[in-house]
């Protein structure tokens, strides 16, 4: 099987058991996920299976969207309520229209630490295990970019609130930077990932749900093709002489192309000006190949080949 499925990741399984369990689930060898969701953390996680493994660097710029609840008073060494305290709990908490105002500095380039308890690599190893023993680890600044960052409700001491952010941004550190801010410590008790670019929750498997699917041969119905992917992507379609010249690699040029569809518009534009990526489709309307284009002469360069030209042995 190729394609995405969007599963509703339970708390308590890390993106990694959820990997686990639809490869075994599924009888399949390749499966990854994109965008990893802590323990805690429940909600969308798209989970990729054979070829559509080869897309997680198309998803490293699509931004996400989170649901939760901060509770303001103190700090963890987490920066969520499975750590232990860090700092003493605060006598008196900031009125709402301060929390308002704080929430909004944050929209924008940041940079962020990344929480010592994470799976971020220090001198080779996930800093989390550095941390459980202890040892002293230098913690990484990232610039991430904050898209929407809304106080939804407040019952003090709990702030319910919705983010939108690029990737790589940890919650746990804009609960954390938050209630730095407000100084009176915060942390997160809750977090459930609603989007995922323009993927939704509302389109989302649970991994009982995937399992009787598979029981009754339905799987492949949950499966979004590849075709389906990175919508946003312009469609470039091919005249149906070239199809096998791509399928080897060589560039396009603009007397190949029968028409180019322009891509969906997405929910939070990109930060960075890279060059556009077209997805290159056959006439039949299979997807062959992504591709980059050239800005001096408008021929586009293949650099992920989905369907190489089989040949004959």
């Amino acid at each position: 099987m190729d394609g995405l499925i969007l599963v509703h990741k339970p708390q308590n399984f890390t993106s990694h058991d959820v990997v686990k369990n639809i490869r075994k689930t599924l009888k399949a060898r390749k499966v990854g996920h994109f965008g990893t969701l802590d323990p805690l953390a429940t909600g969308l996680l798209p989970v990729a299976l054979g070829k559509a493994t080869r897309l997680f660097p198309l998803f490293l710029d699509t931004a996400k969207t989170y649901k939760g609840k901060i509770r303001l008073g103190f700090s963890t060494d987490t920066y969520d309520s499975e750590g232990k305290p860090t700092s003493k709990i605060a006598s008196k908490l900031p009125k709402e229209k301060i929390i308002r105002a704080a929430a909004k500095e944050f929209k924008g380039e940041i940079t962020q630490i990344s929480p010592a308890y994470s799976a971020k690599k220090f001198k080779g190893k996930p800093s989390y295990t550095l941390a459980r023993q202890n040892k002293e680890i230098e913690l990484k600044h990232n610039k991430v970019f904050i898209y929407r960052f809304y106080i939804e409700n407040y019952t003090p001491p709990f702030i319910d609130f919705e983010a939108t952010c690029s990737s790589g941004t940890y919650i746990r550190s804009l609960a954390h930077d938050l209630g730095q801010k407000l100084k009176c410590g915060a942390h997160l008790v809750q977090l459930i990932r609603t989007n995922v670019g323009n993927y939704s929750i509302k389109h989302s498997y649970t991994l009982d749900e995937i399992a009787r699917s598979y029981r009754k041969g339905h799987a492949k119905k949950m499966l979004l093709p590849l075709e389906s992917l990175l919508p946003e992507l312009p469609r470039v379609v091919l005249k149906k002489a070239r199809a096998l010249s791509v399928q080897d690699g060589c560039s396009i040029s603009s007397d190949w192309v029968l028409k180019i569809i322009p891509g969906e518009k997405i929910k939070s534009k990109k930060r960075d000006k890279k060059k556009t990526v077209f997805r290159i489709f056959s006439a039949e309307g299979e997807l062959l190949a992504f591709a980059r284009e050239e800005r001096e002469n408008g021929i586009l360069h293949p650099f992920l080949v989905i369907k190489p030209r089989e040949r004959s042995p």
